[in-house]
């Protein structure tokens, strides 16, 4: 009978444990997009019709818009969830703040315009109420949902368009701009580079002409990847001076033969072919978010 008593305490525990994990706040999902949809409901070329729509104009006014489909917020009202899934994601660009993002939990039958700081002097409230009542939820009941989002989106556009914002900074140019992000995420590819083409082609040229078609291969490639000219110029330069060297160094090598230092199967272990997959994703420019916008149902 004494330990009644415990086994109590122990299911109260557990139950108070199993309340807690249902009842806990979805997770923001990862932002890997302009429209990211957890619910299928939007079909590959409806995804990619947003994406090029938003990109536009992120590339001619420097605004950022993101569409979230989920199936739910709850336990969190979506007023909640949107504002915490902007902070995460920090859509807009940082000290303008010129975001905005639609959210829709679709088992909730629920959506939200939240917007960015700097977007409220155009997108009120009031104007953001009005694009999800009179443009979204009414394709929304009779199930249109691609047509409602792009609507929607279209609407949001249009008032961006209106508004006063600076211009936004050319962000891949060919011209000479060097920056510390973009040489820092070539780097891994450039160093690479220069040591498995470098030894191709030492082997198949010599020591002299090889490096020099090393270096001019790695300029190509960075221009391709990065689209700068002084990068290009810079990667052209480095790739020339790590594949002569390190064919000296291979020489160097006790017990090696010219090349023995150098092999592929050294030169691959730690760099995949992953790190580069990232160079032409979506992320958000550091936007503020203060609960502006409007939400609704259907």
């Amino acid at each position: 009978m004494r330990a009644l008593p415990v086994i109590k305490a122990l299911l109260a525990t557990l139950f108070v444990c199993l309340a807690t994990i249902v009842l806990a706040d979805v997770a923001v999902p990862q932002l890997t997009g302009r429209v990211v949809d957890q619910t299928a409901t939007l079909s590959s070329s409806d995804i990619a019709g947003l994406t090029q729509k938003l990109k536009d104009l992120e590339t001619r006014k420097g605004s950022q818009v993101a569409v979230l489909i989920v199936p739910t917020t709850q336990p969190e009202t979506i007023e909640q969830f949107s504002l915490r899934v902007a902070e995460t994601w920090k859509i807009g660009r940082k000290k303008v703040d010129d975001g905005a993002l639609l959210v829709i939990a679709k088992n909730d039958r629920k959506l939200r315009i939240e917007v960015g700081y700097g977007l409220e002097g155009s997108l009120t409230d009031v104007t953001a109420r009005r694009i999800i009542d009179e443009v979204i939820t009414p394709r929304f009941r009779s199930g249109d949902f691609a047509g409602g989002i792009d609507a929607g989106v279209d609407r949001i556009i249009g008032v961006i368009n209106g508004e006063s914002l600076p211009v936004p900074q050319p962000q891949a140019s060919h011209g000479d701009d060097l920056d510390f992000d973009s040489i820092s995420s070539f780097a891994p590819v450039a160093l690479f580079g220069a040591l498995v083409i470098g030894g191709f082609l030492r082997t198949l040229l010599g020591r002299l002409i090889g490096s020099l078609a090393t270096g001019g291969a790695m300029g190509v490639l960075a221009w391709l990847m990065v689209g700068s000219v002084g990068l290009a110029a810079l990667s052209a330069i480095a790739g020339f001076v790590i594949a002569f060297v390190a064919d000296a160094f291979g020489a160097m090598t006790p017990g090696s033969g010219r090349r023995g230092g150098w092999s592929s199967g050294s030169s691959s272990s730690g760099w995949s072919s992953g790190s580069s997959s990232d160079s032409g994703s979506f992320s958000g420019g550091g936007g503020s978010f203060g609960g502006g916008g409007a939400s609704g149902s259907w």
